[in-house]
């Protein structure tokens, strides 16, 4: 009688590996969730979160030569006997360059410039007040500044204040330099942060026509790093308002209606790495630095370059559709048509803000 083959296997194998496999399983998935739970958490955004109601869009006229007149009739408005006067209101951090485009591109219009500095981040980290260090750098618009110090609060060791309140404090406070630099019913306020730019003839349309709504979001071409790495035109948090005693300073949705193609939105359009590494550590969204290898100036330069996150991160999206087609690099543009006249004018002192300038100064 032949022999039984031998049992390779035994009856407790599959228990075994049953043991096994979450021993195996759980210290992967936790080491990738403390990785890349971001990422995780915004693919699946379209799953969690719904998208607010869409804006109404109001077309938006203009070409060079076109009367105003003609202007404020294609938008359904009249022209006015007399322009409003214009109240150009922010927030400064360290955004030096960008102020000073920002300014040029408005002053021709703008009656006061009227910006709050705090001695504090949003992160309640000690700063320097750079716009009062830099103020002869604008000495063009010197008689139109209203400036002022917000005195911030820095958190005691262990402590946590949440960022976006130390954000609405500031806004808040800016209420209050309005009034004192007087703006008065009927003048034009625009609410917007330093990188959120309008454009020229925006301001001069809305200033110049009767029948504008009283609060009005403007869409502005969404850039990233410079305006080289164009993305979209999701941003939408600036608004224009017709001043009445109701009207309070915000940085939020606040009504429907919004002006198509006003503007640009530079975000992290720094000439220094410095800049970055201080941004990053300082604004509302600095708990995505979640590793301090984000912080190196080599990555942040590759990153620059490449049109690639700072925070590893996904694109903040409410479709799959429009996540799967924003991942990766943004697409760079040799287009340097249509951006701010102060820009193009000065294109060798501004050349990291142009097509060819990724590279940045690390001093």
């Amino acid at each position: 009688m032949a022999p039984r083959p031998l049992r390779l296997t035994s009856r407790r194998s599959p228990r075994k590996l049953f043991l096994i496999l979450p021993l195996i399983l759980v210290p992967i998935c936790v080491i990738g969730i403390f990785n890349h739970g971001l990422k995780i958490t915004y693919f699946f955004r379209p799953l969690w979160d719904k998208a607010p109601p869409p804006f109404r869009h109001l077309p938006h006229y203009y070409a060079e030569n076109v009367s105003m007149d003609h202007l404020c009739r294609l938008h359904g408005w009249s022209l006015r006997s007399e322009p409003r006067r214009v109240f150009d209101a922010i927030i400064f951090s360290n955004e030096l360059d960008l102020l000073e485009i920002r300014w040029r591109e408005l002053n021709p219009y703008v009656t006061k410039f009227v910006i709050l500095e705090a001695n504090t981040t949003f992160t309640s980290i000690p700063k320097p007040l750079l716009f009062a260090a830099n103020r002869d750098r604008f000495s063009f618009a010197e008689g139109k500044i209203i400036h002022s110090v917000f005195r911030g609060r820095t958190s005691s060791l262990g402590s946590h204040e949440d960022p976006f309140v130390l954000e609405s404090e500031q806004r808040r406070a800016m209420n209050g330099l309005l009034r004192r630099a007087g703006i008065s019913n009927g003048d034009l306020l625009i609410m917007s942060d330093t990188d959120e730019i309008p454009s020229l003839h925006t301001v001069k349309l809305l200033q110049w026509c009767e029948g504008v709504p009283p609060v009005l979001h403007l869409e502005l071409r969404n850039y990233m790093y410079s305006f080289e790495f164009p993305v979209d035109y999701s941003s939408w948090r600036a608004t224009v308002n017709i001043y009445n005693p109701w009207t309070f300073y915000r940085h939020s949705r606040a009504t429907d209606l919004i002006l198509s193609d006003a503007g640009w939105h530079c975000s992290f359009c720094f000439r220094h790495l410095r800049d970055f590494v201080f941004k990053m550590t300082a604004y509302s969204h600095a708990d995505r630095v979640r590793h301090k290898e984000f912080l190196n100036y080599a990555r942040i330069q590759k990153l620059i370059c490449q049109g690639d996150d700072l925070f590893d991160m996904l694109p903040e999206e409410y479709s799959f559709r429009e996540l799967i087609k924003k991942m990766g690099s943004i697409p760079q543009s040799a287009s340097a048509v249509h951006l701010p006249a102060y820009l193009i004018e000065n294109a060798e002192k501004y050349k990291f803000l142009l097509p060819g300038g990724c590279l940045r100064s690390s001093e």
